[in-house]
């Protein structure tokens, strides 16, 4: 539910980061020192001290707990729990810059409804350490989410804004609660007649993801199997045309 006088709702959804959630706080405060600005972690059944760890920071920030299984599911808890007129998510190791963030929101005031953080985009800093395995298995998914989320280049960026009201229409159906939630939501957010804009971004691939290619990347493909029939069989809903509210 919208609440007055917060503009920026950042859901940071984590499991089991102790040791990487302390400076990412850090960085996202000093960040967000000059905005009216919320930050909500969702603990997804973490069992090392990344509640402790929480309890502990100076920094302000709201707690929820997700029992739901998934990143997906832990990013929709946050973004529906938001007060923000605008609501979006970062992942715990910040490997995409949130030096992004003003661009962000300035794209937001000016008429777009998403923003995506892209490392497809000709202006995007990408450093990874993937394996050859991990790129192949991206490269394939991306061209299979195409006919899915037609003119986005990159979908799983864990970098992603949204007006309040777009994110809640495309996250309240949401059914994925995986890491290819993402697909869904764009899809979803397409369907509504969202503009989505991407923008470029530096982005470091941070040791420590708990995506792992074989059993996590074959799941995904059965996954974009399993969205196009869950919205296949939907009706398709109005285009959402009333402005967001200042």
């Amino acid at each position: 539910m919208r609440r007055a006088g917060v503009e920026l709702s950042v859901v940071v959804p984590v499991y089991n980061e102790e040791r990487r959630l302390p400076g990412s706080l850090v960085g996202l405060g000093l960040a967000l020192r000059d905005t009216a600005a919320e930050v909500i972690v969702v603990d997804n059944g973490s069992t090392d001290r990344t509640v402790d760890v929480l309890r502990d920071q100076r920094f302000p920030v709201r707690l929820l707990h997700c029992p739901d299984r998934g990143k997906g599911a832990a990013v929709r808890a946050g973004v529906l729990a938001a007060h923000g007129r605008f609501v979006g998510f970062c992942d715990a190791d910040l490997a995409a810059s949130i030096d992004a963030l003003p661009a962000v929101l300035h794209r937001l005031r000016h008429g777009a409804d998403v923003v995506l953080g892209s490392r497809a985009h000709p202006g995007s800093q990408v450093r990874a350490r993937h394996s050859v395995l991990r790129q192949l298995g991206a490269l394939a998914f991306r061209r299979a989410v195409r006919s899915l989320v037609p003119g986005v280049g990159d979908t799983q960026c864990g970098f992603k804004f949204f007006t309040h009201d777009l994110a809640v229409a495309a996250f309240e159906p949401l059914r994925t609660t995986g890491f290819t939630f993402d697909v869904e939501v764009l899809a979803r957010a397409q369907r509504l007649g969202a503009v989505i804009e991407e923008l470029p971004v530096r982005w470091i691939d941070v040791a420590g993801s708990t995506f792992d290619p074989l059993r996590h990347g074959l799941r995904s493909f059965t996954d974009l199997h399993r969205i196009r029939a869950v919205l296949d069989a939907e009706t398709r809903p109005a285009p959402l045309l009333v402005p967001e509210a200042a």
